[in-house]
């Protein structure tokens, strides 16, 4: 079931006391049940965020993003007192570590390509790049030139997929409306996904997204509790997990950083903050809650 849409200026904080830290309060019961799990048993805990557009402010080129100011002094208090702190993308496990600085926060878990890569403790691990990703990587100019792609479309290589971008044309919109229904064809032909997202259509393998990769880390962690906070259409497999989660009797919470380009991210989410900024404030809280004897 979706919860119940919140926005920004209705999230509701808990009372100021000289012991506690301002901390939102979720819409929902689960999702606060989830946060009251997290912060009573900290250590058996799994909090995850992506990264872009939750982490860091989306900008026209992703490899122009930078983690906001606050997010790696964040994710590093929480390093502290939390069982695991991850990092799921769907950027190349790297590149989200080179672009955030994240290698500065002790013991955190990146995964990349949506589980097809991971980077810990310095070491990154990764599947083989699947033959169809090769085969769309290939087709794809001859795609998109005759379906008339307008000019400031640009293909990303992800090397476990490949990514196309219209944000920076005159009408991104129009432009993915364009290209939708060819890059989804092409996607069928090849056995591949056709991921819509933030001015984006992604091709590539079918059951590789966040959710998966959540639910594969907590139960690697025996997590007793999980939070997830992310921005766009990708993240919300990751969401419908948490909710799976619950039912299997781990408590979760799921966060949106709120967006204008992707308002069904709010709509799916337990609780709603305003962008980077708001993830990088509850961060902030929820690490300030831990005390050294958790």
């Amino acid at each position: 079931m979706t919860p119940d849409r919140v926005t920004p200026d209705r999230v509701t904080p808990d009372r100021v006391t000289p012991d506690r830290v301002t901390l939102p309060r979720p819409a929902t019961a689960g999702g606060q049940a989830g946060l009251d799990a997290l912060l009573a048993d900290p250590r058996h805990a799994l909090i995850a965020a992506d990264f872009d557009g939750t982490l860091a402010p989306i900008v026209a080129r992703p490899g122009d993003a930078r983690a906001h100011p606050g997010a790696v002094p964040a994710l590093t208090a929480l390093a502290g007192g939390v069982g695991t702190v991850a990092v799921i993308t769907g950027r190349p496990a790297a590149d989200a570590v080179a672009l955030g600085g994240l290698a500065a926060v002790p013991g955190l878990v990146v995964i990349g390509h949506y589980g097809w890569q991971r980077w810990q403790d310095g070491q990154l691990t990764a599947a083989d790049t699947p033959p169809a990703v090769e085969a769309a990587r290939n087709a794809l100019p001859g795609v998109l030139r005759t379906a008339g792609a307008p000019d400031g479309t640009w293909v990303e290589d992800k090397a476990h997929a490949v990514a196309v971008h219209t944000r920076g044309t005159a009408d991104p919109e129009a432009a993915l409306g364009r290209l939708r229904d060819p890059l989804g064809a092409l996607a069928d032909r090849l056995g591949l996904a056709a991921e819509p997202g933030r001015y984006v259509i992604e091709l590539r393998p079918p059951g590789a997204d966040k959710g998966a990769a959540l639910t594969g880390l907590a139960r690697e962690r025996a997590a007793r509790s999980v939070l997830f906070c992310g921005d766009d259409l990708g993240d919300l497999p990751a969401f419908a997990a948490v909710r799976a989660l619950r039912a299997d009797g781990i408590p979760g919470c799921t966060v949106a950083s709120a967006s204008a380009e992707s308002p069904q991210v709010a709509d799916a989410a337990d609780l709603v903050v305003p962008g980077p900024d708001g993830i990088v404030a509850l961060l902030e809280a929820i690490a300030g809650r831990l005390t050294p004897s958790r």
